[in-house]
């Protein structure tokens, strides 16, 4: 097999040493592209950063009995390990080059919802049905008044009932095929990110609007694919709405999406100054403008982002304390406050004003989309604020509605 000749070691991939027993190395796939980590030997770790594709196994053969003084290494073991290598896609090579160079994106955040597909549909109605659920979405007529929705991204065991709130208010207040969804990104350096990929979960797969996209990508310009497999492969903020929609709408009518994720806008906090202001921030705004305004279909915006982030978890000392949590429920609610009022400069104000210091991941999808679409109002659906039992963290979420 010719990647075999002279193997290359793929890129996105992390190590660390095994905490029960030094004498191993775990390697695993920051892509979730890979099914498991690997568990190495110190020596087929040597080996494995040996892989470089310019070197043959002869050559990583010599190498290795080299640095150990000239230990024999057979190289039927060395041509084993290679083999494996393949088959858990850590070589560059057809396998993975398959996987990532796909049309469809595979299901990434199995256990954070059932992949069952029965079970996932039992669990989705749970999540509307339960006792602080909103109730299933009624067949009503939409009035077609919701632009957009903040919903969570959240694990749905924490988060769903959130979810669910917020859910229901499309399904019952949005007459939309096409989804825009622009998530939090928490994987990329990069500001902005796409992927033409359709999604695929346990309900099925979803299909990309590749016309809208093709106008996003007129009127922003290039770069927005420049890191998709780290911005979208591995990311939950996307595939947990997809979910949602999904069952939403399976034997109603057909869907589709778009898939944009959002950077961080730590320099805008640190500059004090509004996002829009960024070259890229401005881009993006008046591009998702211009895309929106030539489309002839309603499109919902659904902005895929969660709260505060605090607790030892996170970076803060000590475990949190009551008085802490309700200064940070205090603080969601300033920040909400303000999205009500669909006021992102204001929303972007309260946040900046402490330093980002509780860590609101939603700010870069959220100050996007409200410039973008500019809502006459919003309305808070429901609000939670997850709290660890031993005070090891603390992350806080709400859905809620943007009209007019």
């Amino acid at each position: 097999m010719p990647v075999l000749e002279r193997p290359q070691l793929r890129p996105h991939l992390a190590a660390v040493e095994d905490e029960d027993d030094g004498r191993y190395v775990y390697v695993w796939d920051r892509l979730r592209v890979s099914p498991e980590p690997q568990r190495l030997t110190r020596l087929e770790f040597l080996w494995l950063q040996m892989f470089d594709g310019r070197r043959s196994l002869r050559d990583i053969q010599a190498e290795a009995m080299r640095r150990l003084d000239h230990q024999l290494l057979p190289i039927d073991a060395l041509t084993a390990f290679a083999e494996r290598m393949e088959r858990a896609l850590f070589l560059d090579g057809p396998g993975f080059r398959e996987r990532v160079e796909a049309p469809v994106r595979p299901p990434a955040c199995i256990g954070a919802y059932e992949g069952d597909p029965g079970d996932l549909r039992r669990q989705l109605r749970r999540l509307f049905t339960g006792p602080s659920g909103p109730g299933l979405p009624r067949d009503v007529r939409p009035d077609g008044r919701l632009r957009a929705a903040l919903l969570p991204h959240i694990d749905y065991a924490r988060g769903g009932t959130t979810y669910a709130w917020g859910f229901k208010e499309v399904a019952e207040r949005s007459h939309a095929s096409l989804f825009v969804i622009v998530g939090t990104s928490h994987l990329s350096a990069h500001r902005y990110t796409l992927t033409r990929k359709a999604f695929e979960t346990p309900l099925g797969v979803t299909p990309t609007d590749q016309d809208f996209i093709d106008r996003l990508v007129g009127h922003y310009g290039d770069g927005l694919f420049d890191d998709e497999w780290q911005a979208h492969l591995p990311e939950w903020s996307v595939e947990l709405e997809v979910v949602f929609l999904q069952y939403l709408y399976e034997g109603k009518r057909p869907i589709r999406i778009v898939p944009l994720v959002v950077g961080s806008f730590h320099d805008s906090v640190e500059l004090g100054s509004v996002p829009s202001e960024r070259e890229d921030v401005g881009r993006m705004i008046e591009a998702l403008r211009r895309a929106m305004a030539e489309t002839a279909e309603p499109v919902c915006t659904i902005i895929s982002g969660d709260l505060a982030h605090v607790g030892p978890k996170f970076g803060d000392s000590g475990p949190l304390a009551d008085g802490f949590l309700a200064h940070s429920r205090a603080k969601d609610q300033a920040i909400l406050r303000r999205a009500e009022a669909a006021d992102p400069a204001g929303y972007f104000g309260v946040i900046a004003g402490e330093q980002d210091g509780r860590r609101i991941c939603g700010l870069p999808p959220t100050y996007t989309v409200l410039e973008a679409l500019r809502p006459a109002s919003g309305k808070v659906l429901h609000y939670d604020q997850y709290v660890h039992p031993r005070g090891y963290e603390s992350v806080s979420f709400a859905s809620v509605g943007f009209y007019g």
